[in-house]
């Protein structure tokens, strides 16, 4: 069987109607829209990984889940699915959706944020990507028990970290009742999650989609694995510990947040005078198999999957005029995706960057959280600084890499690139209404 981009077919466009983000830059769209312009690192001292080999962290600043995430019953909830209620609710807001009690009674109780005008529960979906779930949860409970026994361990541990439990967590919330869907594609998760909500709403299955990602593994467990690995910057200053493309980079700062969209056919959104930030006119996917953790070494996946997100959006590589990276910071991953972008640009040179400089790898999230910024790149004509990048490595060279401040420019299409664990490859077109 063939998707449209395989066969050449455009697919129809989407119209992206409500964003909402958690980052380390900030607490919602526009202080996290500011921190990402300003291009200064998040990065700072984590006194949470004193002892570890690796202390530095990107975490989400001031987050208080009583006033972010509010609910009777909010600190059952992992850290990543209160993320997720914030940025949802930020989104549905921004689409036009007003705040109502929730259709389906639950924990969440009254005054969540619910259907509002023309809004059917069973015509919305809600897909939501994350690499670990409720990872901090499961780690908490597990000291637990070893200290304190079995009759310890808190009743709230399954429902708070099963990689699910987030997007049921937002059904509940919102009055969901159409498609409810968790993807885990490692770090492309948001990414994919926007795709699926798309191919949804191509489908006919449903009217309305909250789509994204969220994670918030910030925790020993975690880090000491990325560690192990030889992922993680050793650096020890934090404003250039993430330093994407740069020749000295050495590892990503690891990071954490949510970012959502809501997603409508043009169609349907222009139908009821909605405001449309974007268009998602293209999305591809392709996976590299060939390692469980390094990327293929000339982009194999990703050069794929952008071919199948240009297709779809019936444009060639010539009409590309931005590109938000992957661009992780580790030696492997950027030197693959900088040797794919100049083969594929060669001519055109669009502008490139990677947010991951201000805001740290934001793990599952970051797909989505970066497909909200690559949104306002497009709506905005602004292309934010890749912070930390200094000196560009040799396979950088010819890129119109983004360094310093942001850039001014018109954006016909600009695609947003994530990658994950797994040889995961996931690439979103975007363009003006």
């Amino acid at each position: 069987m063939t998707t449209p981009a395989e066969s050449g077919r455009r697919c129809s466009p989407i119209a992206v109607t409500g964003l909402g983000l958690v980052t380390p830059a900030g607490v919602g769209v526009g202080p996290s829209w500011r921190g990402v312009l300003a291009g200064q690192s998040a990065a700072a001292c984590d006194p949470a990984l004193e002892g570890l080999p690796v202390g530095l962290s990107c975490r989400v600043p001031d987050y208080d889940p009583r006033a972010a995430a509010p609910g009777k019953r909010v600190w059952q909830l992992d850290r990543s699915t209160q993320f997720a209620l914030t940025a949802a609710r930020e989104a549905i807001a921004d689409a036009g959706f007003e705040p109502a009690e929730a259709a389906v009674p639950g924990p969440a109780g009254p005054g969540a944020a619910g259907p509002g005008v023309g809004w059917d529960g069973a015509r919305v979906a809600v897909v939501l990507g994350s690499a670990a779930g409720g990872v901090g949860r499961y780690e908490e409970q597990s000291a637990v028990l070893r200290k304190s026994g079995p009759a310890a361990v808190s009743a709230t541990t399954l429902p708070g970290f099963l990689p699910n439990m987030a997007a049921g967590r937002l059904a509940i919330d919102l009055g969901v009742r159409g498609p409810v869907l968790h993807t885990a594609t490692a770090c492309a998760s948001g990414a994919t999650a926007v795709q699926l909500g798309a191919l949804l709403l191509q489908a006919g299955l449903c009217d309305v989609v909250v789509a994204g990602g969220t994670d918030a593994m910030i925790t020993p467990l975690c880090v000491a694995g990325f560690h192990q690995l030889g992922a993680l910057s050793r650096a020890e200053d934090p404003a250039v510990a993430s330093r994407p493309f740069d020749a000295e980079r050495d590892g990503f700062v690891i990071g954490e947040g949510a970012g959502v969209l809501v997603l409508e056919r043009q169609a349907d959104a222009l139908a009821r005078a909605a405001p449309v930030h974007a268009l998602l006119v293209g999305h591809g996917t392709a996976t590299d198999a060939y390692d469980p953790v390094a990327p293929h070494p000339a982009g194999r996946g990703l050069g794929e999957a952008t071919a199948r997100a240009l297709a779809a959006a019936g444009a060639d590589a010539a009409e590309v005029d931005h590109v938000n990276t992957h661009g992780t910071s580790t030696p492997t991953g950027d030197r693959a995706e900088a040797g794919l972008l100049r083969r594929l640009f060669e001519r055109s040179g669009p502008s490139v960057t990677s947010v991951k400089g201000v805001l740290g790898h934001t793990m599952g999230a970051a797909g989505a959280i970066e497909a909200v910024l690559t949104v306002l790149t497009v709506e905005h004509g602004l292309a934010p600084p890749t912070a930390g990048l200094r000196r560009p490595a040799p396979e950088a060279a010819g890129l119109d890499l983004v360094t310093g401040t942001a850039r001014r420019r018109p954006v016909r299409l600009a695609l947003s690139n994530s990658a994950g664990f797994g040889g995961h490859n996931a690439v979103l077109a975007f363009a003006p209404l």
